[in-house]
């Protein structure tokens, strides 16, 4: 692990490319519904249940990281959550995502899905979150 020297957060990759002045979590929490922080505790109770997993608040969203990033928060809305799992491939079959698109360039294939309720979590995403974790938790 690296740690910056400037902001002291810790990397898997020396001199890992950041913003030192990114947002805090509480920045991306402030003022949202009870409900939106009732999904956010949710979805951070039930990957904590999967493995150890940190919070990392960035410039524009918030990421989960075992070893590496692996899932992230892009939008904190009234009443939901905006999720994105990167993967190295698509996953069509499937019923939680919305929307699967690869970014231009790459091998990562984003899935999109959307929180609305606590139940949202099923089986199915919980499978994603474990596929997310286990690809993600090593070096």
């Amino acid at each position: 692990m690296w740690t910056c020297h400037l902001c002291n957060r810790e990397f898997v990759k020396t001199n890992q490319v950041h913003s030192c002045g990114e947002k805090t979590l509480p920045d991306f929490l402030q003022g949202k519904t009870g409900h939106t922080l009732s999904l956010f505790r949710h979805f951070t109770e039930q990957y904590q249940k999967i493995g150890t997993v940190t919070v990392h608040p960035t410039k524009t969203m918030i990421a989960f990281a075992a070893k590496k990033r692996m899932v992230y928060i892009t939008r904190l809305g009234k009443d939901f959550m905006d999720i994105v799992f990167p993967f190295t491939k698509p996953y069509p079959d499937n019923l939680c995502f919305h929307k699967i698109a690869q970014v231009p360039g790459s091998q990562q294939f984003n899935h999109h899905f959307r929180m609305c309720l606590p139940e949202d979590l099923n089986e199915e995403v919980k499978s994603f979150m474990q596929l997310a974790y286990k690809e993600n938790s090593h070096d």
